[in-house]
């Protein structure tokens, strides 16, 4: 086999989901588990967290009966709501808690009057999804006429997960404003804001990444917060080439040696789902022994610098996970977490430890 691997790990979606449990202080905690899981699994994710938390948040209503034809029976929050009036009629007929953000929907709920669990999304700056705080008073108003009261209000934080955040403090001033006068709880809270600022937490947060063995800070590590990893990729050296100083190696001639040594060749590329645009110098590790990328991905293999390691061909290579930290390998390639997570393709093998 081509020994192309994710493996995932429920053990540590469970501790981690602990660990935001501890930190939420009492309020509810809902696991955002849209995206597939954060590419972890829908349905795993949800298997693996159920009993830890309260709830569950997902993107679209498609995520949401997912969940409930999958036997998920724990309260499910959709964050962007609904899109038409047939949705809105599935929402209510699965029992879901829908977000409320723009007023067209307001105008559809009003139209078409029905019990519903109902949150209003405030835009307190992050100028997304959400209603000002004045047309939510005004919202929540006309909904309450037509006998469907919101249960709550919820926002979202735009930099709590940046060092110079100078902003969290007032969207969360207007957010409380808001839930305070209207006399419900508040959701507003993500990972970095539960992790970093107690006093957002409120009635409800909705941990994610956090969630999946990832640090939201640049500042920390995972391993300094007491998350766990969760997902780890790994893949097989299929050939080691012997190079001489002035080769080059991949596609562009991108990565020249400046002196002898061996390259390995890597069974994972960009059609795996590893990022075609790590540079060279991006993280990995061979038979636990650290090392780089070098030379441009290709879709179905990669290189690495194999000076001064033992190692042969078989041998397994970690992309991201114990040894070689997503976040580390996010940052190289300019991007996040996040999207390494999510944008792993069919192909690898998935396991499950």
């Amino acid at each position: 086999m081509r020994g192309t691997r994710i493996e995932i790990r429920p053990g540590a979606l469970r501790h981690n989901a602990r660990r935001a449990r501890t930190l939420a202080d009492g309020g509810e905690v809902f696991a955002m588990i849209k995206a597939d899981g954060y590419g972890h699994g829908l349905t795993l994710a949800a298997d693996a967290l159920a009993g830890e938390v309260d709830g569950f948040g997902v993107a679209v209503l498609e995520e949401a009966r997912a969940l409930r034809e999958h036997g998920i029976s724990e309260p499910i929050l959709v964050a962007e709501g609904f899109f038409d009036r047939a949705e809105l009629e599935q929402a209510r007929a699965l029992s879901l808690e829908m977000v409320v953000h723009s007023p067209w929907q307001v105008a559809l709920l009003r139209d078409n009057p029905g019990p519903l669990r109902l949150w209003l999304k405030l835009n307190t700056g992050m100028n997304r999804l959400g209603l000002r705080p004045d047309s939510a008073l005004q919202a929540a108003e006309q909904l309450a006429a037509a006998g469907m009261n919101p249960v709550g209000v919820m926002s979202h934080f735009a930099c709590a997960d940046e060092a110079d955040d100078g902003r969290t403090d007032t969207q969360m001033a207007l957010a409380a404003e808001v839930a305070n006068s209207l006399g419900v709880p508040l959701s507003a809270a993500n990972s970095a804001a539960l992790i970093r600022y107690p006093h957002t937490r409120a009635q409800r947060v909705r941990p994610g990444i956090m969630l999946y063995g990832s640090s939201p800070f640049d500042w920390q590590s995972a391993a300094q917060l007491n998350l766990a990893v969760s997902h780890r990729f790994s893949a097989r050296l299929i050939a080691i080439n012997e190079i001489q100083p002035g080769d080059t190696v991949g596609y562009g001639a991108t990565w020249t040696a400046a002196r002898p040594g061996r390259i390995g060749v890597v069974a994972a590329g960009y059609g795996d789902g590893y990022p075609r645009h790590a540079p060279s110098g991006t993280p990995a590790a061979v038979n636990g022994q650290p090392t780089v990328l070098v030379g441009r991905v290709s879709m179905d293999m990669l290189t690495i610098d194999l000076h001064g390691i033992e190692a042969d061909i078989g041998d397994e290579v970690e992309l991201w996970g114990d040894l070689v930290d997503v976040d580390q390998v996010a940052r190289t390639c300019g991007t996040i977490s996040y999207e390494l997570f999510c944008q792993i393709t069919g192909r690898p093998e998935r396991t499950i430890a």
